[in-house]
């Protein structure tokens, strides 16, 4: 960032914002459409201004290319939906977290992509089903493996994975299905998770579905956490 502005301004121009700088939300929809898609793009722009990243809406599948990913430090997939990516599109997106980009998932992003197993990977498990309205239940917070601190109420659709991805990922939220009902997966619940995948940076969470969510003190505090560590500027998730 420095070394760019400093560029810019030797050049007698105004301080530019370098491409690794950048984060690409992307929102596009081959099935369902959420209603929440605005003010999911809307609070993800606003947190890249909070760290000082510049974030840009598309829902054009041409935007994957490898010359314009290389814009990029993070592309959030925002309740995607179905297959959004071509093979060449694909392709640069793996390319792009080979390079050390880091990728946000929410919510339908576990319902997008279903032919691409290298994606499924990325995401860290595939969307199966959620009970048939919102419903409430609580987050619980993790750290290691154990839970840290109160958990807190939320009211969203909670969705079931067609795995439990434990093991492949660290989970940092579960949820609490005797809560509610429709939840499949038992006592062990993940609907929040991060790890490190080819040579990349993935978090994700499958909250996100009501737009009322997104003025939950909680999970604005999880996704811009979320969006910090895939931008590489934490360690934690």
């Amino acid at each position: 960032m420095l070394l760019c502005s400093l560029a810019a301004l030797m050049a007698g121009a105004a301080p530019c914002v370098c491409a690794a700088e950048r984060v690409l939300v992307f929102s596009k929809t081959a099935g369902f459409r959420h209603d929440s898609i605005p003010i999911a793009v809307t609070t993800l722009q606003r947190f890249a201004t909070e760290e000082g990243l510049v974030a840009d809406h598309s829902e054009e599948a041409g935007d994957f290319t490898a010359a314009n990913l290389a814009r990029y430090r993070v592309v959030v997939f925002a309740s995607t939906t179905g297959d959004v990516l071509g093979p060449a599109q694909q392709q640069a997106l793996e390319d792009f977290m080979r390079r050390g980009g880091g990728f946000v998932g929410v919510h339908s992003a576990a319902d997008t992509e279903y032919g691409w197993a290298w994606y499924g990977r990325l995401v860290g498990a595939y969307f199966l089903s959620h009970p048939p309205r919102l419903q409430s239940s609580r987050v619980q917070l993790e750290l290691g493996g154990r839970p840290v601190g109160k958990a807190w109420p939320i009211r969203d659709e909670l969705y079931n994975y067609r795995s439990n991805p434990r093991g492949q990922v660290q989970v940092v939220a579960t949820v609490d299905e005797r809560l509610y009902e429709g939840g499949t997966m038992g006592r062990d619940h993940p609907i929040t998770w991060c790890h490190t995948f080819a040579g990349g940076r993935s978090w994700y969470t499958g909250l996100g579905h009501d737009a009322a969510v997104y003025a939950d003190p909680n999970f604005l505090l999880q996704l811009q956490r979320g969006l910090r560590y895939a931008a590489r500027r934490s360690m934690k998730c």
